[in-house]
């Protein structure tokens, strides 16, 4: 296909020029041109670019046309499109009167536009990146190397795919692949017959080859991305259950990290690396002690003694620590004791953070080999001090109206009472009131009531509200300089960002099973879809994408596949399944995971009943 500037003369008319879209045939032994539209005496497109618009036409004239289009101007995409609906409308007038011209590697079909329909809109955009980063991780060679089936292995599929685009039940996620999602076409299997437990069998299967699987990918990790395993992060979380869960044992009442403590609980051990991928997970029981949990998960990795384990304050007994000395470890740790201090004497160091904040360094170093870092950062004390200062105010508004309420009906005025309201207002407001000294006065007359109630500020040394923005590290490392002893510890907060994704983004809580391996194949497939979502923002990251899984979530859910119906001439019925085209954001995604189309267009004729 190419464009023909002709010169024409008519009569003793001056000689002009006009433009047309031009095709070569073949006839018998010899090829011929053939005029596919005339383009009139004005052609707005310049010459150079007259190459790059017929292959824009052709591009838009195929059948199963590429995801990215060719990089045209405005003006050439807008004559492209404008040029194939001409072309169209005009193979379909000489389709009616018995005759066709011949484009190019078309697939055109006449119908009547005014009996036109859009339906089964179905999303594509996760489930297209959601599949390239488990081809890119070997995740499903490495669910068949283990045994499980074809079933299994696309019934795990959907639900690590939904747990990234809808998390939530596994009910709901067999919904979402059922009515909403598109991964069926894209994987060639059949949401809609899949039984109502299939799920769960599947997930019982992939439990079973759960420490094999962590460890493919972990290998995987270490040769895709040539990562060294120069820092272990250790840490846990916990997440509840909607229900008793009276079948499981490991089901036990705790601590909640979310302040779900009327729930029985669960919890999710994770070891990391420094750049946030999953090693090893495990699942504790509910009320178990965190400083229990470390020996038993490092024992199962296969870490390099030389990685420095860093752990947060919860885990960092002196038992570990003295455990991790015996096996030839080193560490860094955040330090348990509840003083907060800042020595006023001694060589500060002063390091930026990437947000440009400062942070103060000072190394002390002790006899029995560990070194003490003391740091204090200017960010995390503006909000510390603005967290104190905001629980201050709240507790002392409701002290006031406390005491208000003792020269008003109906309100708390025995002592009894009163102590009782101001307990759980300790307890609610623990950070501030730690530093006020409140007292009750009785009443005079009615030696049972009170008569007012008054507080006075008496801050605590070595607290938050004295010295916020301090903390204090502890490490064997005794080699290592302030910097790299401060920059390490904050890999701590990948960890933390993890278990925050798990909760926030991928469903971690709650639980809904009352089955014990169908509770921990529920918090295995938040891991699993974490590892994905890592790759998929590790490399977005790469070309300064730094969206989070939210944000990026929202914009690919948007992206459909949709059916397209139509009335044909004849009276058949044509169904044309294809993807819509991708926004910019969403092609900017695609285009740098590498991604290509995902999904044919899909043509089927319904002819007419007889």
């Amino acid at each position: 296909m190419f464009i023909r500037k002709t010169q024409t003369k008519a009569g003793k008319k001056d000689p002009y020029f006009t433009y047309r879209l031009v095709q070569n045939v073949r006839d018998g032994q010899r090829i011929r041109q053939q005029t596919l539209l005339n383009l009139g005496t004005h052609f707005e497109i310049e010459k150079s670019d007259w190459t790059l618009l017929c292959s824009r036409i052709l591009q838009l004239l195929k059948k199963d046309s590429p995801l990215f289009a060719l990089q045209c101007s405005e003006t050439v995409e807008a004559k492209a499109k404008y040029l194939v609906e001409k072309l169209t409308d005009r193979e379909a007038q000489l389709i009616a009167k018995g005759s066709r011209i011949m484009l190019p590697k078309g697939d055109f079909e006449p119908v009547d536009v005014n009996q036109s329909e859009t339906i089964r809109g179905r999303s594509v955009g996760v489930e297209t990146v959601a599949l390239w980063a488990m081809q890119t991780l070997g995740l499903g060679d490495s669910l068949e190397r283990h045994g499980l089936n074809r079933v299994q292995r696309q019934a795990i599929i959907g639900s690590i795919v939904g747990r990234m685009a809808d998390p939530g039940s596994e009910r709901r996620t067999r919904t979402w692949l059922q009515k909403r999602s598109a991964l069926g076409e894209l994987i060639d299997f059949d949401y809609q017959q899949m039984g109502g437990n299939q799920l769960d069998r599947a997930s019982d299967a992939l439990v079973a080859q759960q420490e094999k699987i962590e460890a493919d990918l972990s290998q995987k990790a270490l040769t895709l991305f040539q990562l060294q395993p120069t820092v272990t992060l250790y840490d846990l979380t916990n997440t509840y259950f909607e229900g008793e869960a009276k079948g499981i044992p490991e089901a036990r009442r705790g601590h909640s990290k979310e302040q779900r403590n009327d729930r029985p609980l669960l919890t999710l051990a994770l070891v990391l690396d420094g750049s946030g991928w999953v090693w090893r997970s495990q699942v504790f029981a509910g009320n178990v002690i965190e400083s229990k949990t470390l020996s038993p998960m490092l024992e199962d990795l296969r870490v390099p003694v030389e990685a420095p384990v860093v752990l947060d304050q919860g885990v960092a007994t002196e038992e570990n620590l003295q455990w991790l000395r015996q096996q030839g470890r080193t560490y860094l740790v955040v330090s348990r004791q509840r003083q907060r201090s800042f020595p006023a004497d001694g060589s500060v160091t002063k390091v930026a953070t990437a947000s440009g904040h400062e942070v103060q360094l000072l190394k002390e170093e002790r006899r029995d080999g560990e070194v003490v870092l003391y740091c204090r950062s200017e960010q995390r004390e503006e909000k510390e001090r603005a967290r104190h200062q905001l629980s201050a105010e709240r507790l002392i508004q409701e002290l006031q109206k406390l005491h208000d309420g003792l020269g008003s009906p109906g309100k708390t005025k025995t002592l009894e009472g009163v102590h009782q309201r101001i307990g759980r207002l300790k307890q609610r407001y623990s950070r501030a009131a730690q530093h006020y000294r409140i007292q009750v006065l009785p009443d005079d007359q009615k030696p049972q009531n009170a008569k007012a109630v008054t507080w006075e500020s008496q801050p605590q040394p070595g607290f938050k509200a004295t010295h916020p923005g301090v903390c204090c590290l502890r490490s064997n490392l005794a080699h290592w300089d302030e910097p790299q002893m401060w920059q390490t510890y904050v890999t701590l907060t990948e960890l933390e960002a993890v278990f925050r994704s798990l909760k926030s983004e991928l469903g971690l809580r709650p639980i809904y099973h009352q089955i014990t391996k169908r509770a921990q194949g529920h918090l295995f497939l938040s891991v699993l879809a974490y590892q994905l979502v890592h790759l998929i923002r590790t490399r977005l990251r790469e070309a300064k994408i730094n969206a989070s899984w939210d944000t990026l979530r929202a914009e690919l859910n948007a992206h459909s596949r949709v059916t397209n119906v139509y009335r044909r001439i004849d009276g058949a019925t044509l169904h044309v399944r294809h993807n819509l085209s991708p926004t910019p954001d969403q092609k900017q995604i695609y285009q740098t995971l590498g991604i290509e189309a995902a999904g044919s267009i899909k043509k089927t004729v319904v002819p007419v009943a007889k």
